[in-house]
């Protein structure tokens, strides 16, 4: 991390997990657990969550997310929630092109810069994911998945915009597999994102964007992960949800 350059960041993503029933006092929890904290902490939640997890964090220093969004304003998509639909309602940031959304759901590098553009017009806060499945990475192309995804999710959007985009640097062979890159491996690929930002807009904004780890970040091994210059935060799975331990990793941001 380098707190002088950038923001770090600590996001959970809770994916299809919690009831509505149950946001409001975990929200409340974790807020106090990780009150005071030095980094932004953000919590994604499924849509139907949105509501009573804004409500709970009014006041707090948790941010919320949303898990994904649909790239149009309005039409006919039945069950999609656009960007400005979340934005009404109070959400700052939204997980674009997670690999589950890629492998699940058909999400593409090309939907993802689409999404991407609809989130920054409508003042939404992308946290953009980019990985290599297991066979890409022993295939010793991982520098080219990364790079690819990058430079595609980004056509067309200016550096100035980076002031508000995050990156998530999350390996899908590592994704809920209890599997974790080592803390070089993390930092290895977060610089090869960074050089190619460098490459597309210049250092300043290279140097300035936050990079993310996620793929199992948890209690035990945040600390090292985040150590490393070129990591600036994690985007938390399982971890999120339990409140010690994401308090565990806020700490380690520190």
């Amino acid at each position: 991390m380098n707190y002088d350059k950038r923001k770090t960041i600590i996001a959970g993503n809770w994916k299809m997990n919690k009831l509505p029933s149950e946001t409001y006092d975990y929200i409340k929890e974790v807020a106090a657990k990780v009150e005071g904290a030095k980094c932004e902490v953000v919590a994604c939640v499924p849509f139907v969550n949105l509501a009573n997890a804004i409500e709970a964090a009014k006041g707090t220093n948790v941010k919320i997310g949303a898990e994904n969004l649909h790239f149009m304003p309005s039409g006919a998509f039945t069950g999609e929630v656009s960007a400005a639909m979340l934005k009404d309602i109070g959400v700052e940031y939204v997980i674009i092109g997670h690999s589950e959304r890629r492998q699940y759901f058909a999400e593409t590098d090309i939907t993802v810069n689409k999404k991407v553009i609809a989130a920054l017009e409508a003042g939404l806060k992308p946290i953009v994911c980019v990985g290599e499945l297991l066979d890409e990475r022993e295939q010793g192309i991982t520098a080219e998945i990364v790079s690819i995804q990058t430079k595609i999710a980004f056509m067309g959007v200016d550096k100035s915009a980076f002031k508000n985009i995050v990156i998530a640097y999350e390996p899908v062979w590592a994704i809920g597999t209890g599997k974790t890159a080592t803390s070089d491996q993390a930092e290895e690929v977060c610089k090869i994102i960074r050089d190619v930002l460098c490459d597309l807009y210049d250092e300043e904004t290279a140097e300035g964007t936050t990079i993310q780890y996620g793929g199992s970040m948890n209690a035990g091994n945040a600390k090292e992960l985040l150590g490393k210059y070129d990591v600036d935060g994690g985007l938390i799975g399982g971890a999120s949800l339990k409140s010690e331990d994401f308090a565990t990793i806020v700490k380690a941001a520190e």
